[in-house]
């Protein structure tokens, strides 16, 4: 038990939860996409109400949230924590700073981009993660869901929020989505050039479908 405890609180340890947690919420991402997605079905959002409902009332997809949310917690504690050690194991700025021959800047940029991240998530879930949950709005009968949605992608600003949103996502799984696989030693030079293949059209198509939804909605492409 104290071997378990002192590796998850090394640097190695923190990593590979922060790799765990990062795929699970890969797999959120997948299924969240997908039903978000069944508003291009543009048929007044019936289709898209009956998969939110089918999430909103499914006693496993409910737990899920919950083992949902903890994992959220601890990647982004986690990634405090390395951010915060990396820091401080620099406490010097080197005199030539080759950082930019060495990796991307998106690499270097995971702080910034998960912050972002951060930032719009809490926004997202008081639209419709709240309103959904914990008030009558939808359950009452009051609006659907996708009378929501059209409701809050009514405003520009909104929109520009989350689309500049999901464009530091793809930066952020760009470099997420193989660190993952290779912190967890599941690459080789066999499987490599595949993962990062995936990992590089997962980046871009996942967070391209999420930002055609508000933009869809505020252009009225979707009713």
């Amino acid at each position: 038990m104290n071997n378990l405890s002192a590796f998850l609180n090394s640097s190695l340890g923190r990593k590979v939860v922060m790799a765990v947690t990062g795929l699970f919420l890969i797999t959120f991402l997948i299924v969240h996409c997908g039903i978000n997605a069944l508003i291009f079905y543009n048929d007044g959002g019936k289709t898209f109400n009956k998969g939110a409902e089918f999430m909103g009332t499914n006693p496993i997809i409910r737990t899920m949230e919950i083992v949902l949310f903890i994992g959220f917690i601890i990647h982004i504690l986690q990634a405090l924590v390395l951010t915060r050690k990396n820091s401080a194991s620099r406490p010097v700025k080197y005199a030539v700073n080759a950082a930019a021959e060495n990796s991307k800047w998106y690499s270097r940029s995971m702080g910034l981009l998960g912050t972002i991240i951060l930032m719009f998530l809490i926004i997202h879930l008081r639209h419709f993660w709240v309103i959904s949950r914990f008030t009558d709005q939808i359950t009452g009968g009051h609006t659907t869901l996708f009378n929501e949605m059209q409701e809050v992608f009514s405003h520009l600003w909104i929109v520009v929020l989350y689309d500049l949103a999901m464009i530091s996502l793809a930066y952020h799984l760009l470099h997420g989505f193989y660190s993952a696989f290779q912190t967890l030693g599941l690459n080789n030079k066999k499987y490599t050039p595949l993962i990062k293949q995936v990992g590089t059209a997962f980046s871009i198509i996942i967070p391209f479908v999420f930002a055609m939804m508000p933009l869809s909605v505020y252009m009225g492409w979707v009713k």
